[in-house]
């Protein structure tokens, strides 16, 4: 896989070792707290509130701060407090290579400018949809919610790859979508790993661990997660103007090895690659009009 991140890509150099790596990760989780952790370290909500917060988000598409002022929990004010000490606060890997002893001010700019030479052809900053492709701007949005959703809901650290046009599917061993219709004729798909559907479970289970958990339970997870992402997408369209009928999810035994992009139908594949060195994918499928 050409997509890397700055440890990986410095453990495949050789600058440091594994060892060095995890005690540098370790130490970043340990500073680094997302703004739920945040406000309940700076006694601003409970660990209650949070969840509540949590619980709304999968509903509507605002960040943590402006979804907790707009159920009244804290005010605007507290949230950019919260944000300006999360700024001051936040340790990047490098930052956290150096602290451990792993390395040097000068090594950490000299791999850096390294790295990104390496990364620049990988890199999406910004969703772009193939040209030619109908209704760009909608599945820009579609993109950017599963994003946003991966994030705040399924809380899995990942950096989005370039989309790309395909006639094959990728070959993953799970797979869950549906249909759009109304607007777009469309489907989505999210194929996924074993690892990030766990990861999923655990976030919509809100468990620990979902070791003992029967498989039907996990993939019923990943399911409440497509809903919830695209109901999102459907509430989103209807502020645009569009009307989208969702139909339930459902899924893919098989995952989606050997599946070709259907007759007539045009196939988007976006990559997203996780801070645990797995890939899994986002798939659009298009109706030809």
């Amino acid at each position: 896989m050409a997509v890397k991140f700055f440890g990986q890509f410095l453990v495949e150099q050789g600058v440091v070792n594994r060892d060095a790596l995890l005690q540098a990760v370790d130490l970043q989780e340990q500073t680094n707290l997302k703004f739920g952790e945040m406000v309940v370290d700076m006694k601003l909500m409970t660990i209650a509130e949070v969840e509540r917060v949590n619980l709304a988000q999968r509903s509507e598409d605002l960040q943590f701060g402006d979804m907790a002022v707009k159920l009244g929990i804290i005010t605007a004010a507290q949230v950019q407090q919260v944000l300006t000490t999360q700024r001051n606060n936040h340790l990047y890997i490098g930052e956290a290579l150096i602290k451990v002893g792993a390395l040097s001010p000068e090594q950490l700019q000299k791999n850096l400018q390294a790295f990104k030479q390496d990364q620049q052809p990988y890199l999406a900053t910004t969703i772009e949809i193939p040209s030619g492709i109908p209704h760009q701007p909608m599945w820009e949005m579609v993109a950017d919610l599963t994003y946003k959703m991966l994030t705040r809901v399924a809380k899995i650290p990942f950096r989005p790859g370039l989309c790309t046009l395909v006639d094959k599917l990728p070959e993953r061993p799970i797979a869950a979508g549906l249909s759009f219709s109304g607007a777009v004729n469309a489907r989505y798909l999210m194929a996924v790993t074993e690892n990030i559907r766990n990861q999923i479970a655990k976030a919509i289970l809100d468990e620990e661990s979902v070791d003992d958990e029967p498989l039907e339970v996990l993939d019923d997870a990943v399911r409440e997660f497509i809903n919830i992402v695209c109901g999102n997408v459907a509430a989103k369209a209807a502020q645009l103007g569009f009307t989208l009928e969702i139909d339930p999810p459902e899924t893919y035994s098989q995952g989606t090895t050997g599946m070709d992009i259907p007759q007539d139908w045009v196939g988007l594949v976006f990559p997203l690659h996780s801070f645990a060195g797995e890939s899994f994918e986002l798939v659009v499928l298009i109706a030809n009009a």
